[in-house]
């Protein structure tokens, strides 16, 4: 009786487990990526490490939640390009802002959706300190980014010449206005050549309250990949979340040009305490960790490695006024050297999006660098000139101990070693402290403490 009475308790317990288990295996996948700053390089290993997992679990779709100014011009067609790639329905969520290389991923993506109050466009191509480009590469980028877009927005069914304008012309819609929900202001329409204030077709496809309203509004609707119509089901969907892992968001974090060219100057001034001070270690290694992650993202970010040199010649420029007597002439080169290689650092390559060192950080790093040498660089070197006293001139003032009367000649000891000595005034015992006052060839003069010696 009580194998039945366990049996019957059990019963509903192993049921409850299998309808969950049932109910969990037919529950819908959706990846989340949360994309927030400048599209870099981690960026584009961030989204494809997401979309790859995507693949391999069989996920219904991926929702890469996007808020950007903009970026990297290789970095986005990298992005784009996996995208286009994907085996699994991309959706993009522009939350809040899709500046410049933001148009671009969210023109790729299979579904592009967008947040309340947020906004999309601004995807012209600028140098990479944000300064205008020579006219023919200017010329060359524009028509290659905007043939590029027009592409994107034909193959997913969009507005082309909304598109095309956001990089021919710098144009941005709100949500409303890409959505084809709101009239767009009457300049844009002049840019367009559009008689009718409302987008048709829109740029963007739906928009959304929340990750919750978007993925209750794309159930059903159907995308095509790799030549075939696949149809998105997310109702009693289950979300898995990939977030960027600690590598990742550290490497995001150093990949700004401001971070980079801090990063640059402090390891230039550690290496240089270090070499001024040997032994203090932690300026020194402070210094290198500093360099190599400067280095990293230097190279990261395209720098322009004239820029680099110039602010290491910059620091050689102040390390030689410290040696060398040239009136200031030095310390205004290595100034005017600072200040232009901090501007060219970063105007090797286009981007998306001005990726040059912020004014205001350019001058705080020239104020602190000149006064850094100005007042402990020379302090350090003072010390380092300063003569030590050596040999027997370096024994007056020592403390010497008494080891044979001094009455008034006799022996002390001092500095390791056996002195014959004569003391000035008095006499004095074994064990009792004199003072060096001369050194006359192999004999010392000595005075005792109290007698002045103090």
């Amino acid at each position: 009786m009580k194998k039945y009475l366990r049996i019957i308790f059990l019963l509903p317990i192993f049921l409850y487990v299998f309808a969950i288990g049932i109910v969990d295996a037919d529950s819908p996948e959706v990846h989340v990526l949360d994309v927030d700053g400048t599209i870099v390089p981690v960026i584009a290993d961030y989204i494809d490490r997401g979309i790859t997992k995507a693949e391999k679990e069989g996920a219904a779709v991926v929702v890469i939640k996007l808020k950007t100014p903009g970026g990297m011009l290789t970095t986005t067609e990298d992005i784009v390009d996996r995208i286009l790639e994907s085996r699994v329905p991309v959706v993009v969520y522009v939350d809040r802002w899709a500046g410049s290389a933001g148009t671009f991923i969210t023109m790729a993506s299979h579904i592009a959706a967008m947040a309340p109050a947020s906004r999309i466009g601004a995807a012209s191509p600028i140098s990479g300190s944000g300064e205008e480009l020579s006219e023919t590469l200017q010329d060359k980028l524009k028509e290659d980014t905007a043939a590029n877009i027009r592409s994107l927005a034909d193959l997913r069914g969009r507005n082309q010449k909304a598109a095309e304008a956001t990089v021919v012309n710098a144009l941005s819609f709100t949500d409303q206005e890409a959505l084809g929900l709101a009239p767009i202001p009457e300049s844009h329409r002049e840019v367009l050549g559009i008689e009718d204030p409302i987008l048709d077709p829109p740029l963007v496809d739906l928009g959304a309250e929340d990750i919750e309203d978007l993925l209750e509004k794309i159930d059903g609707l159907q995308v095509e990949i790799n030549e075939e119509v696949i149809t998105i089901h997310t109702k009693g969907y289950t979300i898995h979340e990939t977030k960027m892992n600690w590598i990742e968001r550290f490497i995001h974090a150093i990949s700004d040009p401001n971070i980079a060219y801090i990063l640059l100057s402090i390891g230039s001034l550690g290496i240089l305490i270090e070499l001024y001070s040997p032994g203090t270690i932690i300026p020194g290694v402070a210094g290198a960790i500093s360099l190599l992650m400067a280095f990293y993202s230097l190279s990261v970010l395209n720098a322009h490695w004239a820029g680099v040199i110039l602010i290491l010649l910059a620091f050689a420029l102040f390390v030689a006024e410290l040696f060398t007597t040239s009136f200031g002439v030095l310390t205004a080169g290595g100034i005017a050297s600072l200040i232009v290689g901090s501007l060219i650092l970063f105007s090797g390559g286009s981007s998306m999006e001005n990726m040059g060192v912020d004014w205001w950080v350019i001058a705080i790093v020239v104020t602190c660098v000149v006064l850094f040498f100005v007042f402990v660089i020379q302090a350090i070197v003072r010390v380092q000139r300063r003569k030590q006293p050596t040999g027997s001139d370096g024994l007056i003032g020592m403390v010497a101990q008494v080891k044979t009367p001094l009455n008034p000649r006799g022996t002390v000891f001092v500095h390791g070693e056996l002195w014959d000595a004569t003391i000035d005034e008095g006499q004095a015992n074994p064990q009792e402290e004199v003072r060096v006052t001369k050194v006359n060839g192999l004999k010392l003069r000595v005075t005792k403490k109290h007698n002045g010696g103090d």
